[in-house]
């Protein structure tokens, strides 16, 4: 019998290493499997919310929104710094796009000049991919409508509605305010890796930094925080429609409320016209500034969108400075607005008041004569005349009797050669000379001199000041009690700022500042004071305080005469003016300062200073009824008993008449 030719023990093996391959690929499978089912576990289920925001956001943008500028108001609540509509055209920065060809198609549907060509071309050069960038502001409702309708047509073109600045005022509050403008190159170097600052806010061509005045010292304050527009998009990046309900509204800024009157600060620029200089006013009994107003001002409304050079250069080289502030910056000899500092001075020195004085026009010492400004003279004089009269020989002898420091003592105490924490910055504390200042300053002359001291009595010489410390001065005086500090800020976001009368109190007895204070009513309502005429308020009982005060700004030999005809602008003298009122309980104090006015403080000062004190008077609530309040009737001849007994008096003609 023959063995088969197929066993059955091989077959078993190969069926054993076939199933064992199909139960290590089936497992391998398996695995495999449940892994893939596992991670599809993961992404549809963990997961599918982050990559739903994934695709999302390969669907949607968020176009970042700069937030509205906070408001800047007067202490009334009218609107000193606001915000408008603004219609823009904007074309978004990208690597494959014609951007010469597509502003010349720009060109045909609004009005882009060559040089504004020019400048949008160099701009997206230097743009980062994506980035718009500023074709035109201000739009018309036309252009605007012309350019949206043929907007699908113009790749990476956007013409929409921002905001921009708004000064409703024009120059009146230029320099206190100061004005917005993109930030520069410079500004945005300096806030690289400043954490606390939005660098892409900063970017955004809509945003304004503020570059002067409490735009720039409270710009944080003022700016907000961004918010976010949806926008859903294509492949290409290009936005296809908006989408409202996503959008992140944007937190406006702080409102700012200043201490300033808006009434006010127009009518002292109104009342300066063309003349140069600056009128300040404070509130004698808090501190509170009403007023700061420079002139000749600029318009802050045309550096929110960029002066061209030559603008920028004519207002820069024109030589009434109008882009400096005057009130804080500028820096003046105070003439006779002097006076009253070192007549405090000398009574604290322990002059006696009624002391007298002869005045001949002018008095020998040093080898020179040191003139009056009056010719021949205003005769015997004491203290309380010799401020009525503006005497300055009263004043040349009275300095050199008490010397340097206890001028520069009364002066400091007044309020001179410091700085106010008004919260802006651009102040100088100009100059009070003293025999240690001297000493530090002139190395090769450390000495002060006895003629250092006669000029220094008048307001000339080793002092300078500016408008705001003279209205502070003239505040301390009126209070007569607290060396009251100036306010500017009211409030920040609604949160109260610091008074101004929450001070210390002057280191002068009542009755010093009493006689002060009697010799600057004189001035004013005396008929023989210097400025009796021009101070003249017209309001009834409530009369006004002041002292005049002309600063020469050249040595008068060198025209051989003191007179200011036909002479430079530049070289004619100074005019001043200082005031309170009222003067028998006294509210509002100021200065006014006319920068080269080339007469006297009396015709120059005086008369603005009367004129801007009107104003304030009679938008005091308290005040105006006091004006308005009838005068009582005049006494008549008898008595009440025997009034009781006269007979009626028969009508007259007219009288019956009128009956």
């Amino acid at each position: 019998m023959s063995e088969p030719s197929i066993f059955f023990s091989e077959v078993n093996k190969r069926q054993g290493v076939f199933h064992r391959r199909t139960f290590l690929l089936g497992g391998l499978t398996g695995a495999g499997l449940l892994a893939l089912g596992g991670r599809l576990a993961q992404l549809q289920l963990i997961e599918a919310r982050r990559y739903q925001k994934l695709s999302a956001g390969n669907q949607f943008n968020y176009r970042l929104a700069p937030p509205p500028r906070g408001l800047i108001l007067d202490r009334n609540g009218v609107s000193l710094a606001s915000n408008r509509p603004n219609f823009r055209l904007l074309v978004t920065n990208d690597k494959d796009q014609d951007a010469d060809a597509l502003i010349k198609d720009l060109q045909k549907l609004a009005p882009i000049d060559e040089a504004r060509r020019a400048r949008v071309l160099k701009e997206l050069a230097r743009a980062p991919r994506k980035a718009p960038v500023v074709v035109m502001e201000d739009l018309s409702w036309e252009e605007f409508s012309r350019i949206n309708i043929r907007a699908p047509e113009l790749p990476n073109v956007t013409a929409d509605m921002g905001e921009v600045r708004v000064y409703p005022f024009g120059g009146a509050f230029a320099h206190v305010i100061g004005y917005v403008a993109k930030a520069s190159d410079r500004d945005l170097k300096a806030a690289e890796g400043d954490n606390t600052q939005d660098q892409n806010l900063l970017h955004n061509p809509g945003f304004r930094i503020g570059k002067q005045g409490v735009e720039k010292a409270f710009d944080r304050e003022l700016r907000g925080l961004a918010g976010a527009t949806k926008a859903e998009v294509d492949a290409q990046g290009r936005v296809v429609r908006l989408d409202p309900e996503g959008d992140i509204p944007a937190t406006p800024g702080k409102e700012i409320r200043l201490t300033l009157d808006a009434d006010i600060q127009n009518r002292a620029l109104e009342v300066m016209g063309e003349e140069s200089g600056a009128i300040v006013m404070v509130d004698c009994q808090t501190g509170d500034l009403l007023c700061m107003a420079s002139a000749p001002s600029f318009d802050a409304n045309r550096l929110v969108k960029g002066l061209s050079g030559p603008e920028y250069k004519a207002l820069a080289s024109y030589e009434r400075k109008p882009l400096l502030d005057k009130t804080m910056t500028g820096v003046y000899p105070p003439g006779s607005t002097f006076k009253p500092t070192v007549a405090l001075a000398a009574l604290s020195a322990g002059v006696d008041p009624s002391e007298r004085v002869v005045c001949t026009g002018g008095w020998a010492f040093g080898g020179r004569i040191w003139h009056c400004h009056k010719k021949g003279g205003h005769g015997v004089q004491n203290m309380h005349d010799a401020i009525k009269n503006s005497c300055d020989v009263y004043f040349y002898q009275t300095a050199l009797r008490i010397g340097p420091d206890p001028i520069h003592f009364t002066a400091t105490a007044l309020g001179f050669g410091q700085t106010f924490d008004l919260g802006i910055p651009g102040q100088r504390k100009g100059l009070v000379g003293s025999r240690d200042w001297k000493k530090k300053t002139f190395k090769r002359d450390p000495i002060w001199h006895p003629g250092d001291s006669v000029p220094y009595g008048i307001g000339q010489g080793y002092i300078n000041v500016n408008a705001l410390q003279l209205a502070v001065m003239c505040a301390r005086l009126a209070n007569g009690k607290q060396a009251l500090n100036p306010r500017l800020v009211k409030s920040i976001g609604g949160v109260d700022q610091p008074h101004g009368d929450a001070v210390a109190d002057l280191p002068f007895p009542a009755e010093h500042l009493a006689i002060v204070r009697a010799g600057m009513a004189a001035v004013a309502n005396d008929p023989t004071g210097g400025a009796y005429a021009q101070s003249q308020l017209g309001l009834g009982d409530v009369l006004m305080a002041g002292k005049t005060g002309t600063a020469q700004v050249r040595q008068y030999s060198q025209t051989g005469s003191r007179s200011n005809q036909g002479v430079p602008w530049r070289l004619k003298d100074h005019n001043l003016f200082i005031a309170f009122a009222p003067y028998d309980n006294p509210r509002y104090a100021m200065s006014v300062l006319v920068e080269h006015g080339g007469l006297f403080g009396s015709s120059a000062a005086a008369p603005r200073a009367r004129e801007v004190m009107r104003v304030a008077l009679l938008k005091d609530p308290e005040i105006r009824a006091r004006i308005e309040r009838p005068m009582p009737l005049p006494a008549t001849e008898l008595e009440p008993a025997d009034a009781a007994d006269a007979p009626t008096p028969a009508p007259t003609e007219s009288a019956a008449l009128a009956g």
